[in-house]
């Protein structure tokens, strides 16, 4: 892995609240993720599987970990399976977690071969009544490909139909959104190289740049700093096409005049960052690029402050659209009449801001975390509102990634990326 070892109480900590949860006679298994083929003998680089990367620390295919938290057998209340290493593989794909090493990681002390799981799991099932499963139940789920977990989940299912079976995802759902002093520093180390990515792009984009020429830079800047490269696929969106909300083909050129939305986040350690800027391709806000540009940070500004305990999710974000209509009533973009004449389904100022304010952070870019209870200390947000007007050939969204604070306002962690038009003026003109 290129990010530096994660002390693996951090794990620790997390199965342990993972396991305080769960029903009395009861296991739960997770499984990593599996290679995707592409063709041929070509395969997509692996990704762990966010869950069991969560409770173990363990990075690598091919990997189960179960949890039994009344086991008999002390030694099997925690049991990470791995994948047996040998010479063979050290020379043709690299070295493999050793017992010893996946300990290192984890934390776990009792590290079995995959080849034993079989066996291990047949004799735990006899002591329990309820197995969980680890389903993906996020709110923005739209998986198609059968993951190992499906294939692990239907093959439990016929082999023990006698057991019951709960759900690891509520669980999770719950303490994923709520974060380790650790996990915010492995997320304040993305935004960290996420800066000096952005940073080294603003005295590189001129008009006559092409859009992939600035991702390439970005590449460039996270790999030298440890991170795998993008924690999602990157959008570069220069004029019409910021109003592409999801653009990735990052094509065209940039051109003088025009404004450019980058929504860029460096990974580290599987965490991810998510930041968007947008800025003028010849280094200078006309006057309307300004007057929108500052609305939208007038907006982010003002909803920032908002995510507090005790927040709940849904009045933010409608809170949220009343700040944005206030604006874009300044800016002789909406009317009054428009205001109140809009349907309540679908405010007047959705026609220029159609997106939600802000996303859970961690792990994955839009991460667990609950969203029907309030708000709570720890909890780590994106914010980022944008105005969109395609007869005007421009889309502004501004991002950040803030900590919600036990006591006063949220914590910004990425304070030090210029977003002000004088900071992104003065860094593109250096």
């Amino acid at each position: 892995m290129k990010y530096h070892p994660i002390d693996s109480q951090l794990f620790v900590k997390n199965r342990a609240k993972f396991m305080a949860q769960m029903k009395p006679k009861s296991l739960a298994v997770f499984n990593s993720n599996d290679i995707y083929p592409i063709g041929a003998d070509s395969t997509m680089p692996f990704q762990q599987a966010r869950d069991i990367f969560y409770l173990s620390g363990a990075d690598q295919e091919e990997t189960i970990l179960l949890l039994f938290p009344e086991a008999k057998n002390p030694k099997h209340r925690e049991i990470l399976f791995v994948r047996e290493t040998n010479e063979h593989i050290a020379i043709w794909e690299g070295e493999k977690l050793s017992k010893e090493a996946a300990f290192a990681v984890s934390g776990i002390k009792t590290v079995y071969w995959l080849t034993e799981f079989n066996k291990v799991f047949h004799d735990l099932m006899t002591e329990v009544e309820n197995i969980y499963f680890n389903t993906n139940e996020h709110y923005r789920q739209a998986v198609e490909t059968q993951t190992r977990e499906d294939r692990f989940i239907e093959w439990c299912k016929k082999k023990y139909p006698a057991h019951k079976w709960e759900r690891s995802n509520p669980i999770l759902q719950q303490i994923r959104g709520v974060k380790e002093v650790q996990e915010l520093e492995l997320l304040q180390t993305a935004c960290d190289i996420t800066e000096r990515g952005f940073k080294r792009v603003l005295s590189f984009i001129k008009p006559g740049v092409m859009e992939y020429e600035i991702e390439a830079e970005f590449m460039h800047e996270f790999l030298r700093n440890r991170s795998k490269g993008f924690a999602y696929t990157p959008i570069i969106a220069s004029g019409f096409n910021a109003n592409v909300l999801h653009y990735i083909e990052n094509n065209q050129m940039c051109k003088d005049g025009d404004m450019l939305l980058m929504d860029v986040g460096a990974e580290y350690a599987n965490y991810s960052s998510d930041m968007t800027r947008t800025v003028p391709v010849n280094g200078r806000f006309t006057a309307r690029q300004k007057d929108v540009y500052n609305a939208v940070l007038r907006v982010k500004d003002e909803a920032t402050a908002m995510l507090l305990p005790g927040t709940d999710w849904a009045e933010y974000h409608k809170e949220v659209g009343k700040i944005m209509t206030a604006e874009l009533l300044n800016l002789g973009l909406l009317d009054k009449a428009d205001v109140q004449n809009e349907n309540p389904d679908w405010p007047a100022y959705k026609k220029y801001f159609m997106h939600g304010t802000s996303h859970h952070l961690g792990l994955d870019t839009h991460d667990y975390g609950a969203l029907k209870t309030p708000m709570v200390a720890n909890m780590v947000f994106t914010v980022e509102p944008g105005i969109y007007l395609p007869k005007e050939n421009m889309g502004i969204r501004l991002e950040d990634d803030v900590v919600i604070q036990e006591n006063g306002a949220p914590i910004n962690l990425m304070k030090n990326i210029p977003i002000t038009v004088e900071e992104i003026e003065d860094w593109m003109n250096k």
